[in-house]
C-alpha cells in the first residue's frame, strides 16, 4: 500500500489564512471620506495610523498583514484588531486614545493658595 503523488497532486485544499468575518470591515461611502480625511489631516499621528489601518483593512487587505507590513512600522496583529473592535463598539472616537493613558507627569503643579 503506497502513497499516490497523482492522488495528492489532484486534491485542492482552500487556504487556511482567510480573514474571519469579525476582522473585516466594510464601510460606507461616507465613512470612507471620513477615514481619509482622518488620515490625510487627522491631529494627532497615531490616529493618522488608525485611520490608514483601517481603510485597508476595508480594501481587503487583511488585519493580520496590515500589522505586520501595512504601517510605517510593524505592529501586533492583536493591536489592529483592537483598533477594529474599538471603532466598531465607539465610531470615530473609538480610536481616540482614552484619558488616563500614558506617562504621569514627573513633577506636579504647586496648588494654589
Amino acid at each position: 500500500m503506497g502513497y499516490s503523488w497523482a492522488l495528492a497532486a489532484a486534491v485542492v485544499i482552500p487556504p487556511v489564512s482567510q480573514e474571519p468575518a469579525m476582522h473585516r470591515l466594510v464601510l460606507t461611502p461616507d465613512q470612507h471620506q471620513e477615514f481619509v480625511v482622518l488620515r490625510d489631516t487627522g491631529p494627532k499621528p497615531y490616529l493618522r495610523e488608525r485611520a490608514a489601518a483601517l481603510l485597508k483593512i476595508a480594501d481587503g487587505m487583511s488585519a493580520a498583514a496590515v500589522a505586520r507590513s501595512g504601517l510605517l512600522r510593524p505592529r501586533k496583529p492583536a493591536t489592529v484588531w483592537r483598533w477594529l473592535q474599538r471603532y466598531r463598539a465607539e465610531g470615530i472616537a473609538g480610536l481616540y486614545d482614552r484619558p488616563g493613558r500614558g506617562r504621569k507627569p514627573a513633577f506636579f503643579p504647586l496648588p494654589a493658595g
